[in-house]
Order: C-alpha cells, then structure tokens, then sequence
C-alpha cells in the first residue's frame, strides 16, 4: 500500500512524469478516485448522498463503492478523495469515537464530531490524508447541522448544503437552483438526488447511481439510486 501511495505522489508532484489524466496540464491526487459528495438541511432532518463510481482516474474500478459511512444513528460522515486515505481516516474516526462513547457513556455532538476530524487533519498537516470530509447531524432539539473541511481541517459551515468532490462545480448549480428552506423529508429526499443526479451526469469521474441518507428525529432512511450506467 505504501510503494503505491508513493507511486502516485511521485506522478503527482513531479513534472517530468505524465499526468494522472491524460489530455489534462496539470491534475490533483484528490480527483484520482472521482467522487460526488453533497449534504442538505430540511425542517428538523438532513440527507447526505454521494455517487457510488470507484475509478482510478478514467478507469471504473467498482460500481458500489461506500462514501457514506454511519457513526452513530444521528451523525453520518462522507469522504471526497483518495479512497485508501478516506477508509484509514474512517476508521480512526470509528475508534475514537468508540473511546468517547466509553468514557463519556453519549454519543458525540456532530459539533463535537467536526471539531474532532478538523484535529485528526490538522494534526497530520505536513502529509495530510488526501480526503475532504462532509459531516451531517442532528444536534440538540434535533437541530440539523452540516459542515465541510479541507484536507487540513478547516472548516466551513453552512445553514442550506455543502458539496465536496470532483463534481462540486455543478452540484453547486444544481443546489443553488434547487434548494428550499425547512423542506420536508420527501421532499429534501426528491431534491438532493434531482441535484445528485444531474451534477454527476456532467462529470466523467463520477456517477454510476447514487447512495443517499434521510435522516430525521425518528428514523434513517437509506435510499440506493439508478442514474447513467456510461
């Protein structure tokens, strides 16, 4: 795993070796995998959703990969970026996630939880995980939070959507457009994947359906979608 990593970090950071996409100046280790990550509040619930394509670079690797993971029944955690790096910084999240369920006998606030990936991040600053988080929960009084952070751990806020990935340009179009304050769960359902699945349908690293999350007060809805098999 490591002889690989560095393998692509050579191709990446030295000039003398063709880039990762052919056709392309320049490229980053982040595009490597391709992904659609995007996260939306409703009235009292969020949904979290992300394309299912595992690629490396033009080539489509698995058609049912998981960028969605569960931390507890009312925080979910999706992962932009090179897969191996996103499946380690998952599972150290799990761990010490564990811990503070152990010492604290609660589960963890999601503004507690993105304090937590921002230091996991930062920590690693000088060789970060090639991986942008997209957090999203319920918090007290059952209060929708949602946040996105770079691969070092700063954060960014939002009170509508957040969207991470290779096809972030057009899913921010695609939001803008789309979005609706205090929407209803089926609604919030119908609208992230309207938005999921025409952003993906114009960027050729991801797509391939898509996985998407509802998740309210009460229960957790998990919905696999059919879009463009190409």
């Amino acid at each position: 795993m490591a002889d690989t990593r560095s393998a692509i970090l050579r191709r990446i950071f030295n000039p003398s070796q063709v880039p990762l996409i052919k056709g392309t100046r320049s490229s980053s280790i982040f595009q490597y995998n391709g992904s659609a990550l995007v996260a939306m509040v409703g009235k009292n619930c969020f949904a979290i959703a992300s394309d299912r394509r595992l690629g490396v670079q033009l080539q489509t690797i698995a058609t049912d990969f998981q960028r969605i993971h569960k931390i507890h029944d009312k925080l979910f955690i999706g992962l932009f970026g090179l897969a191996t790096d996103a499946q380690t910084l998952y599972q150290r999240l799990v761990f010490r996630h564990k811990l503070y369920q152990l010492r604290e006998e609660r589960d963890m606030k999601p503004e507690t939880f993105s304090s937590l990936v921002s230091s996991i991040l930062y920590e690693k600053r000088f060789g970060p995980y090639f991986c942008q988080p997209v957090i999203g929960g319920l918090g007290d009084d059952d209060k929708p939070f949602i946040c996105t952070m770079d691969s070092i751990g700063a954060k960014e806020l939002a009170k509508d959507f957040v969207v991470a990935g290779t096809a972030s340009k057009s899913l921010y179009g695609a939001c803008e457009s789309m979005f609706k304050p205090d929407m209803e769960p089926e609604e919030l359902f119908e609208t992230i994947s309207q938005a999921l699945l025409s952003s993906v349908d114009r960027d050729c690293l991801s797509g391939w359906g898509g996985h998407v999350y509802v998740v309210t007060p009460t229960e957790v809805k998990e919905r696999i979608l059919k879009g463009r098999m190409d």
